[in-house]
């Protein structure tokens, strides 16, 4: 009986360990950041391009344009574009819904779930232009800036790109 509870204790033990270096991985896959830690990705000063998308699982608009934002950061890659996707899902839903997601969808852009209940702070600070509504996108360089409170389809967003580039 007594082995039964030492392995029994063991057995919580680890299974407690691996629980954490899971939650560990799925946050250095998917950083939680309130918006002074996001607000660096939507003002970098440097030779690329960016592309910032606010999105969320249930946004139906959102998750229709994602494979095109994807195959733009595939395809301009060279031309030194990175997308950069900012879920506002709820926290408590990245293990059970946004990495899934992603992984189910074999998302490869940068992910960052954006955890700051004070839109009404952030949003005007993201854009003048943005009501809140999603999807939303940033397409800027150090030269240029511009704001979509919009979906796109590939040649919209491609045009879009272009005009930055």
């Amino acid at each position: 009986m007594k082995h039964l509870l030492y392995t029994l204790a063991l057995m919580v033990v680890f299974s407690c360990a691996e629980n954490k270096k899971e939650v560990a991985l799925v946050k250095e896959k998917v950083p939680v950041f309130n918006f002074d830690e996001l607000q660096p990705l939507l003002s970098k000063d440097n030779d690329t391009t960016y592309i910032v998308n606010f999105w969320a699982t249930w946004c139906k608009p959102c998750v229709k344009e994602m494979p095109y934002f994807e195959k733009i950061n595939t395809q301009y890659a060279k031309d030194k574009v990175k997308v950069v996707f900012v879920s506002l899902d709820f926290p408590d839903k990245l293990e059970t819904q946004v990495i899934p997601f992603l992984e189910k969808n074999n998302i490869k852009s940068q992910v960052v779930l954006l955890d700051d209940a004070d839109a009404n702070s952030w949003i005007p600070r993201v854009s003048k232009e943005w009501s809140g509504a999603i999807p939303a996108t940033i397409i800027y360089n150090s030269a240029t800036r511009k704001f979509y409170e919009r979906a796109f389809n590939y040649e919209e967003l491609e045009n879009e790109l272009k005009i930055i580039l």
